[in-house]
């Protein structure tokens, strides 16, 4: 599966901000129809996030649409414009149930069918932003072969259970914790959070270090600035590989000796460190630094 240590949000009825957001060399780049649209302006950031997924060159960022939420009446309208250029993946918001999830992926798997494309390549993710998405976890990340990733709104989720939002993010750790637990439980990437303050970057930073190490593969990104720093914490550095390769060179001589556990720096390795260790040189893989 693709990094996407930061998915950056665009307004989809800007193309300009589309066009910039092309150029950074960001992993994923989401043009929004959702929330960054008002609605009167619905029709045509369809039609320019359409001709945006047709004409422009976003090098070697996948290229996601957010969709309105299901249920607003607008999502079924958002899948018809933007389906058939054939974007890496669509966004679904406010996922509450798996059901939200199948009804969207059979109308992926008609349009792929129709255009005798490869089934399954284009690619869901969920945003799990409300209580009810919450305890539902389980259900959304089994819905459906075509998820890939569960993305985290404490926004929205702040909002629908009457806490107060503050930078410490205890109001939202147990759901944000929640999240990344059942993505990992099922074989899916996990997103977090947006940072708000956008101009504060050693804040973003600090909650961008934090999520890597709860096991977040990415985070939410709204502003360019926001993305050096972002894929910077998203990616492992240079001794960290190099200790995960000796822990995964030395469990593999171990293991044709016939020995399980074994020392290494002073330290006990077993299965549960190797296996850290191999995940992290998946995500370095992915990131392009192996």
């Amino acid at each position: 599966m693709r990094a996407r240590r930061a998915m950056l949000y665009v307004p989809a009825n800007e193309r300009r901000k589309i066009e910039k957001a092309s150029a950074l060399d960001v992993d994923s780049v989401c043009m929004d129809l959702e929330d960054g649209v008002a609605l009167n302006r619905k029709n045509e950031a369809r039609q320019t996030a359409a001709k945006a997924l047709r004409t422009l060159e976003f090098g070697r960022s996948e290229r996601l649409v957010r969709i309105n939420a299901p249920g607003s009446g607008l999502e079924a309208d958002d899948l018809a414009a933007i389906l058939h250029c054939r974007p890496n993946g669509i966004v679904i918001p406010k996922v509450k149930d798996g059901d939200q999830i199948r009804w969207i992926s059979e109308r992926i798997a008609a349009v792929e069918r129709d255009q005798g494309w490869e089934a399954g390549a284009i690619g869901l993710l969920a945003i799990v932003e409300s209580a009810r998405g919450i305890v539902n976890l389980p259900h959304i990340a089994s819905a459906d072969p075509r998820l890939q990733a569960l993305i985290f709104g404490a926004e929205d989720l702040a909002g629908d259970i009457g806490a107060t939002r503050t930078r410490e993010g205890w109001e939202v750790f147990y759901a944000r914790s929640a999240l990344v637990i059942c993505a990992a439980a099922f074989g899916l990437q996990a997103i977090d959070m947006v940072y708000v303050e956008y101009h504060d970057l050693e804040g973003l930073r600090r909650e961008a270090l934090q999520g890597a190490g709860m096991g977040f593969t990415g985070k939410q990104i709204i502003h360019p600035d926001q993305v050096a720093p972002v894929q910077e914490a998203f990616t492992p550095g240079d001794e960290e590989i190099a200790r995960a390769r000796r822990i995964v060179e030395a469990h593999a001589a171990h293991q044709a000796a016939g020995a399980g556990a074994f020392a290494l720096d002073g330290m006990m390795v077993d299965m549960p460190v190797v296996r850290t260790a191999e995940r992290l040189l998946d995500r370095a893989r992915a990131a392009g630094k192996l």
